[in-house]
């Protein structure tokens, strides 16, 4: 599938600089948005349903982030699911590799593809981008 939006919802910076660096070492060519936790991407999933404008085609999720964490996140994105005029994929890059948390991204299966833990490498960002 061919990406051009994506959101990375982590409120770790250098995985932000992580993230922008394999992107261009990769030369991968998509439009990232950056949000430092759940509610600042969910409002910016809002306000472009409301202006219509372009929906990201895929979001780097964190699970461990303040304000909205994750999971808080993975519920409201449910919420909004039906208004989305496409499929918006979701990774969840986490450095928790915790049984509790791995089995509960399996009860996001409608919303999450694949649970990647971190640090992320050149080959998985490989492998999201074509799936």
């Amino acid at each position: 599938m061919k990406f051009n939006d994506i959101y990375v919802v982590d409120d770790d910076k250098v995985f932000h600089f992580i993230i922008k660096k394999l992107l261009e070492n990769n030369n991968i060519n998509v439009r990232p948005d950056f949000f430092e936790n759940g509610l600042l991407a969910i409002n910016g999933l809002k306000k472009k349903i409301i202006q219509g404008e372009n929906l990201p085609d895929l979001i780097l999720l964190d699970i461990n982030m303040p304000v909205l964490d994750g999971w808080q996140f993975l519920e409201e994105f449910k919420v909004l699911k039906s208004k989305l005029n496409k499929d918006v994929i979701i990774y969840i890059v986490s450095s928790s590799d915790n049984k509790s948390d791995l089995n509960k991204a399996k009860t996001f299966q409608d919303e999450v593809k694949d649970y990647y833990l971190k640090p992320m490498t050149s080959e998985d960002l490989k492998a999201m981008f074509s799936n």
